[in-house]
């Protein structure tokens, strides 16, 4: 599997129709669960990590799911391993107080046009 989303359901389904899978999680605890099922295979009903034959390479999630794994996406996104983690605004839109990636290469080189 070269992408996985993780993210609400309706957003799963539309992921799906071009063929990008996904898993659907609803709170912190699912989205820490399956972000660990996708980047370590990591499987919740064995308690242990298991062998991976298909190695995600980019992970798509929403800003909410990120917010949700807080620490452990940062500790992720370090490590300097795949996959690497994409986050889009949800089907609400963008969260109040994220920055734009046109936002933090502004504030990192000092210009704005």
């Amino acid at each position: 599997m070269e992408y996985h989303f993780l993210g609400d359901s309706e957003l799963v389904t539309a992921f799906r129709f071009i063929g990008v899978e996904g898993t659907a999680v609803t709170d912190a605890e699912d989205a820490v669960w399956a972000f660990r099922r996708v980047t370590e295979g990591w499987d919740k009903t064995a308690g242990m990590a298991l062998p991976r034959e298909d190695l995600c390479r980019v992970l798509i999630m929403t800003e909410e799911v990120a917010d949700w794994l807080g620490d452990l996406l940062i500790t992720w996104q370090l490590s300097d391993r795949y996959p690497l983690v994409v986050e889009i605004p949800g089907t609400l839109g963008r969260l109040l107080g994220r920055k734009t990636l046109v936002d933090s290469i502004r504030e990192a080189i000092g210009v704005h046009v």
